[in-house]
């Protein structure tokens, strides 16, 4: 049974970009064979700031759409984050999603497909990475970044992405797996 890899698009803003990219990884992964990836859209979920009454690690969600984020993570093997660079920094986006959750991401793989200006949104996926070990993921150092991501949109906003990038995607889902094989067994127990 293939491990469930959920693409978490990390961006709400109107007009982003997140998931033009998270839609051409979800193909290039299904494409891979290893996994069975799975688009999870942040903004889908409506997750207002944290405003649930228990702390996480309770499992005592009172809101539906806690209860909805926490299943869709539940779920997964491991995780890509697309995440873009928002004043040096992760999308707020993506902090209070993962602050909702705590069992959900233990002993799980993540890694980063981070865009942006001129640094490709590694300040925001070197930012990203001590949260996620602060809830027990554990993040890779394999991940993709796209300098001046608007440029390698077409026209029509599509992404063709070169082969550099599908070269490091490779590499991404390869090692990915290699961490979640690792830690079945954590997640089993």
């Amino acid at each position: 049974m293939k491990h469930q890899l959920n693409i978490i698009i990390g961006s709400t803003r109107p007009g982003r970009a997140g998931p033009v990219f998270a839609e051409w990884l979800e193909r290039f992964a299904r494409e891979h064979g290893k996994f069975e990836p799975v688009l999870t859209d942040i903004d889908t979920f409506k997750l207002p700031v944290l405003d649930e009454p228990h702390h996480p690690k309770l499992g005592n969600y009172q809101n539906d759409h806690t209860k909805a984020w926490s299943k869709a993570i539940d779920a997964a093997d491991a995780f890509v984050f697309v995440a873009p660079e928002y004043n040096y920094f992760v999308a707020p986006a993506i902090v209070n999603a993962i602050d909702y959750l705590s069992r959900e991401w233990k002993y799980k793989a993540a890694a980063i497909f981070s865009y942006g200006g001129v640094s490709g949104g590694l300040r925001a996926a070197q930012a990203l990475k001590p949260l996620l070990t602060s809830v027990g993921v554990m993040p890779i150092s394999e991940g993709v970044a796209l300098p001046m991501y608007q440029k390698l949109l077409d026209e029509n906003g599509a992404f063709n992405a070169s082969e550099q990038v599908q070269g490091g995607a490779k590499t991404m889902l390869n090692e990915l797996l290699r961490w979640s094989e690792a830690l079945k067994p954590m997640r089993a127990a």
